[in-house]
């Protein structure tokens, strides 16, 4: 990838009167050799594959563990009556469903991990729902939260292994709060201030699950990163600025996931994992409590 930064990314943006979009779409064919429409249909079918683990999710199905299934449903029932709102209760029962379909081992699409493959279908898709928005911005929207995602994962991680979960749920939160500014309209250094709202919002968020398996907490924390980056592009687009730039929010949550024991970092012996119930859910799994 040809950015290393965020602020190189703005720069060019702004010398070359493009939209990160423009920047991210043409950097892809040009790095992976392919033609213009090679790299806008893989991204399409992305969105295809996104639209499509939440249109399969049967909130009837269990994951193997029995620690998932069902919540996506109840939430979707709930949704209209939620305290904020009907539109994020849209996103909370989306991003809960969709994680629910990745536990259960359903095609979905890691953006930027299997772990965090909730959030960005989960303001996407309501989004979309609520403003009929076309194909066509859908697609230079993902290009734009790609642009951020590629540029935190070369700054810092994206793996829960790495930096804990702030690396795979703060990142997704970051990429779809930049995603949702651009569809709002907003300016690109807007998209640069909600990411970087996002990022230091789940700035230490550790990686705890229960069993060693991306359920528990896992699934609900992608509502908690779809929620926030709603929020995050909120304010981003109200005016409000970041204090620290995009570029050091990245770099400081790299260096606090260097910093987090071993314990925190997806290993399942810290935090939740560690609690009496985590530690009897796991002995109760066969062949993780041996």
């Amino acid at each position: 990838m040809s950015f290393d930064s965020v602020k190189e990314l703005l720069e060019l943006s702004n010398k070359n009167s493009k939209k990160i979009w423009e920047l991210v779409y043409e950097d892809d064919y040009n790095e992976r050799n392919v033609s213009r429409k090679n790299s806008w249909d893989k991204m399409r079918a992305m969105w295809i594959a996104m639209k499509a683990s939440s249109d399969n999710y049967d909130g009837k199905l269990k994951s193997h563990s029995g620690l998932s299934g069902g919540n996506g449903l109840i939430m979707r029932e709930y949704k209209d009556k939620c305290i904020s709102g009907s539109f994020m209760g849209e996103v909370m029962a989306e991003a809960i469903s969709v994680a629910e379909s990745n536990a259960c081992m359903k095609c979905i699409v890691a953006a930027p991990t299997a772990g965090s493959c909730g959030v960005l279908p989960a303001v996407l898709i309501p989004y979309v729902k609520k403003h009929n928005t076309d194909e066509d911005t859908i697609i230079k929207a993902l290009y734009t939260s790609a642009g951020f995602g590629q540029i935190i994962a070369k700054r810092a991680f994206i793996a829960g292994a790495s930096g804990g979960c702030q690396a795979e749920i703060g990142s997704a939160s970051a990429m779809a709060a930049a995603m949702l500014v651009y569809l709002e309209g907003g300016t690109n250094e807007q998209s640069a201030t909600a990411m970087a709202f996002a990022l230091k919002s789940l700035l230490g968020l550790v990686c705890d699950p229960v069993a060693g398996l991306v359920e528990v907490p896992c699934v609900k924390r992608n509502v908690i990163g779809a929620v926030n980056a709603v929020t995050c592009a909120d304010m981003a687009m109200a005016g409000i600025k970041s204090v620290i730039p995009p570029d050091e929010v990245i770099d400081a949550m790299r260096e606090v996931g260097l910093s987090m024991p071993s314990a925190l970092r997806e290993t399942g012996e810290g935090g939740l994992a560690a609690t009496p119930t985590g530690l009897r859910i796991a002995a109760d799994m066969p062949g993780l409590g041996e």
